[in-house]
C-alpha cells in the first residue's frame, strides 16, 4: 500500500463524495481511480456501462431501468 499526495481541494471533494456514497475516503479514492483507469482503457463505454460491467463481474445482477427483470 502506498501514499498518494493530492491537493487539499481534491481531498475535500473525496471527503464529501465518500459521505454521499457511504464509502470511506480511501474507498472513494480507489473507486475514482479504478473508474478513471477503466474509462481511459475503454473510451467507447459510458460511466454507467463501466459500472454495470464491474457489478456483473463481481456477481451482482444490477437492475437497469427500462429493462424487464429476469
Amino acid at each position: 500500500m502506498g501514499i498518494v499526495n493530492i491537493e487539499d481541494e481534491l481531498h475535500e471533494q473525496l471527503r464529501k463524495a465518500s459521505k454521499a456514497s457511504y464509502r470511506s475516503i480511501n474507498a472513494q479514492a480507489a473507486f475514482w481511480i479504478r473508474i478513471g483507469m477503466l474509462s481511459e482503457l475503454n473510451p467507447q463505454l459510458t460511466f454507467q456501462q463501466i459500472v454495470v460491467r464491474e457489478l456483473k463481474e463481481a456477481g451482482v445482477a444490477p437492475a437497469i431501468v427500462g429493462e424487464p427483470a429476469g
